[in-house]
């Protein structure tokens, strides 16, 4: 079974130094049928105007992932830790016991694209972590390349929850095949450009619940962008 959850269908947030769309309901938008999908509580897609972003706050209990797709985000931490994260590369903080954290843009001229993502762990009251890792971006253009799963298989982020995240670069008439083992669930979501998933056609901005199903097969209409989240 799969069910598309299209772009224009997410909640959005504006700003004026901010414009997000929320996949799953978050903060002011709060739709029943979009609570998350199994322990993946957050996809927002952010774009932070240049020398602008998200001031200190706190979280707790919860396995954050940024993701770059356009400029360069600043990440500071309570943990001491921090970084700017550019396209290539994955961010990852777990708030566990509690954190507070800002976002900024990297860059006082130009605006930052990325998203954000959340998952819940499988335990409570975890020690605080930062960690960010650039991905092979070269392989991600033959194959799917693992970006954070529980244990840190093959040098991925280490989750604390029985989640693998993959990634992978298209171009038109590119397929790639993902197989879900039995009881095993995606979701997808479409970063950029374009494709179909087992036949169904998704633009940027889309997502995408896959249950029952024994894979995942991709085929680019596009040059495109995709991450792939398999899940318990």
């Amino acid at each position: 079974m799969l069910v598309i959850r299209r772009s224009d269908d997410r909640g959005r947030a504006k700003l004026g130094w901010l414009d997000s769309r929320h996949t799953f309901s978050f903060a002011d938008y709060h739709d029943p049928r979009f609570m998350g999908y199994g322990p993946l509580r957050v996809i927002n897609e952010d774009r932070v105007q240049a020398g602008q972003g998200f001031g200190t706050h706190s979280h707790r209990d919860m396995e954050i992932i940024s993701y770059v797709l356009e400029g360069a985000l600043e990440h500071k931490d309570s943990t001491g830790g921090g970084g700017v994260i550019r396209p290539g590369e994955i961010q990852f903080m777990r708030a566990g016991t509690g954190v507070t954290h800002s976002e900024q843009n990297g860059s006082k001229a130009e605006p930052v694209h990325f998203l954000q993502i959340w998952i819940v762990p499988d335990a409570r009251g975890l020690a605080p972590r930062y960690d960010q890792k650039p991905f092979d971006e070269k392989a991600a253009r033959e194959r799917f390349v693992r970006l954070a799963a529980k244990g840190g298989a093959d040098g991925a982020i280490d989750v604390h929850q029985d989640v693998a995240l993959w990634m992978t670069r298209l171009a038109a008439g590119d397929t790639r095949v993902h197989e879900l083992a039995p009881a095993r669930h995606a979701w997808l979501h479409v970063a950029r450009g374009s494709l179909t998933l087992n036949g169904h056609a998704l633009e940027e901005g889309d997502g995408a619940a896959v249950s029952a199903e024994p894979r995942v097969e991709l085929q680019g209409t596009g040059d495109a962008e995709v991450l792939l989240f398999d899940l318990a």
